[in-house]
């Protein structure tokens, strides 16, 4: 499996800047990628290929506006998404504490109670410690893309 569709959720442009370094790596890796930058729900059941999920998260553990028609997509309709690989990196601020994170944790349930297959544990990026969100986001990417090539 070499197709890669990536849904992105940005608030300020990070999370958008951060996938789009992903899908440079992604593709010199011999990957053929598709970045959604206002995903919906067919952005994954009308695609093939791996998903992979790149979001910030808004307010106290929210979604941004852009990548909320697909989380409702995937928690109001149900599609059959049993044993899509997919993976989520998720970008936030500990000192929300509970809510770090709280958009990538969603969306990672979402797709885990669908019962699609995650490659990976949910990658959170905290801005407190990572000023440059692509330097982790990337080289955890391309790990997670090889063990597509795996399967």
């Amino acid at each position: 499996m070499n197709q890669i569709v990536i849904c992105v959720g940005s608030v300020y442009g990070a999370a958008l800047e951060t996938a789009r370094a992903v899908r440079t790596a992604l593709q010199a890796e011999g990957f053929s990628v598709e970045l959604h930058e206002a995903p919906t729900l067919a952005s994954v059941t009308e695609t093939e290929g791996a998903v992979l999920i790149c979001t910030s998260t808004t307010g106290t553990g929210d979604l941004p506006e852009n990548i909320a028609p697909l989380y409702q997509g995937l928690t109001n309709e149900y599609p059959n998404i049993v044993g899509r690989p997919f993976g989520v990196i998720t970008l936030g601020d500990s000192s929300y504490f509970e809510s770090f994170g709280g958009a990538g944790d969603l969306i990672f349930e979402a797709f885990t109670e669908l019962a699609a297959k995650p490659l990976s544990p949910l990658l959170k990026i905290d801005a407190q410690e990572t000023a440059d969100p692509e330097e982790v986001a990337v080289p955890w990417s391309r790990e997670w893309a090889r063990q597509l090539t795996n399967q």
